[in-house]
């Protein structure tokens, strides 16, 4: 008995010591998952990033630039004002990305990647925006601490928007101290490794931060000092030609295509999808364009009536939009698909948008008009305009000849909120012309311009009880009701607008 006794012990000793190093362990923490690396967790976030198409859905229709067929039955929480906060939760999907961007900021020194701590920060303020847009105050200081901090404060909105600025700083002086090796090159799917690029798009994204509060009284001596600054960088803003995109490398499977293709235009095999049946370009986007001849365009944003595989002529009488919110009369065959600037067949690889070079133009334009002589912008209101003009050509499909020659004679044309000249009042040709280069591309941002400007003047939905006001908010989700006692209550989504919404 007593040698069994000692051979036992000796056994498990045996096996404790072998537990201490390597023996049957598979993992380190069976209930832990293994850690990733940042060059993955950042390219995984801008993919998630541009994939998640229902803000820029839900803002193309708050826009008034996309409304649906009645191919389906009216959507009540879209045109109705009818919605709750069960309804548009983009919350919790932004802030799993933010938590994407900060895991890539908290490890990619000890990873030895710290090029992508600039890059993560900026997606991460691109993603932040749009939460503080949707929502108004937010966590912010105290979120993305795991389980340190279960339950964050809401901050102010205003103070994220001033935080989001020295953020973007931040994010510059890394990216000049960390050129991007190589070899993690290929996992910037945004710009390859380039500094300069990231930089520009960078004071680009202030500049949206910045003019978002330009109608706030008392605002103007920090925008414009916030502007030189930016101005006096070497790098500068995005330049001609140079949208901001992102393309992880799409192919033709299923869920591995151009979301926006897949969603709204073909499967892999080419097969038209059932959904592209449901938005439709409206009457008042339509007749914006034709009142300036812009004809380019309004055949680059949509397809005739029945779509691509219709085959109808490319004339104006065939391009048939829907009243705003209409609930009858304009089923799918009958009007015009979304169009070629965004879906042809067979081109299911086409990179997602995350901010056009065109819509840095405007916002020079702007800031110029508003500023004037105090703002170190080198080139005039007129000149970033009619660049801003030219660049939303190009982005709808124009050739650069072409679209020169289409871009001028509407910049000539002697038509109020086209031809600058022509255009009593400035700042609405800027605004009116943004709103078109956005069109398709980017309609979170329509929606949160149009609250901004309250212009273009979109008119109201035609299955809206009359008297119902368009929403000027997103309600806190049900998520987050529920885990997070600080959620701020007595929220009106159409009368309590955030801090940047004057009017």
């Amino acid at each position: 008995m007593k040698y069994k006794f000692l051979m036992c012990m000796a056994l498990v000793a045996v096996i404790a010591t072998s537990c201490k190093k390597t023996w049957l362990d598979v993992n380190t923490n069976p209930n832990q998952l293994p850690t990733s690396t940042p060059d993955f967790v950042f390219t995984s976030g801008v993919a998630r990033t541009v994939a998640f198409l229902t803000p820029n859905e839900l803002g193309s229709y708050w826009s008034g630039q996309w409304t649906q067929s009645n191919t389906y039955i009216i959507a009540p929480e879209r045109f109705q004002g009818q919605f709750n906060n069960t309804n548009f939760n983009f919350w919790d999907t932004w802030y799993d990305i933010m938590e994407d961007f900060q895991f890539v900021i908290n490890n990619a020194d000890a990873k030895a990647e710290p090029f992508f701590k600039g890059p993560a920060r900026i997606m991460k303020s691109y993603v932040m925006q749009m939460v503080v847009d949707s929502y108004g105050d937010a966590p912010y200081f105290e979120a993305f601490k795991g389980s340190d901090v279960l339950a964050p404060k809401f901050d102010n909105q205003k103070l994220i928007y001033e935080d989001l600025i020295k953020v973007l700083d931040t994010a510059i002086t890394e990216l000049r101290a960390n050129p991007a090796p190589t070899a993690q090159k290929a996992s910037d799917i945004v710009f390859g490794g380039n500094t300069t690029s990231w930089i520009r798009f960078a004071n680009s994204l202030k500049m949206r931060i910045l003019i978002r509060q330009s109608r706030i009284t008392g605002r103007d001596a920090y925008i414009i000092a916030e502007i030189n600054k930016a101005a006096a960088t070497a790098e500068g803003f995005l330049a001609a030609g140079q949208d901001v995109t992102a393309n992880p490398g799409y192919v033709a499977s299923a869920g591995k295509l151009n979301p926006f293709y897949e969603n709204w235009g073909y499967n892999a095999a080419g097969g038209a999808q059932a959904l592209g049946r449901f938005p439709r370009p409206t009457t008042f986007l339509f007749t914006s364009l034709i009142s300036t001849d812009d004809t380019f365009r309004l055949k680059r944003l949509a397809y005739p009536k029945g779509g691509e595989l219709a085959g109808n002529a490319e004339i104006v009488s065939n391009y048939v939009g829907v009243p705003y919110g209409a609930s009858s009369g304009y089923l799918a065959q009958n009007t015009s698909f979304l169009g070629p600037s965004v879906i042809k067949r067979g081109e299911f690889n086409r990179p997602m948008y995350i901010m056009l070079a065109a819509e840095s133009f405007f916002l020079l334009s702007e800031a110029k008009q508003r500023y004037g002589a105090a703002v170190t912008l080198p080139l005039t209101a007129q000149t970033y305009y009619e660049t801003g003009v030219k660049e939303s050509f190009r982005t709808t499909g124009a050739t650069a000849a072409y679209g020169a020659a289409a871009a001028n004679t509407l910049l000539t044309s002697g038509k109020d909120l086209a031809d600058w000249t022509a255009s009593p009042d400035k700042l609405k040709a800027i605004w009116m012309q943004k709103w078109i280069a956005l069109t398709n591309f980017s309609g979170f941002e329509a929606w949160s311009e149009y609250r901004r400007t309250n212009f273009p003047p979109i008119p109201a939905s035609a299955s809206a009880p009359a008297g119902t006001q368009p929403a000027v908010r997103l309600f806190y989700p049900s998520t987050e009701e529920g885990s997070n006692p600080n959620v701020p209550t007595g929220i009106n989504v159409f009368t309590g607008r955030l801090f940047w919404d004057v009017d």
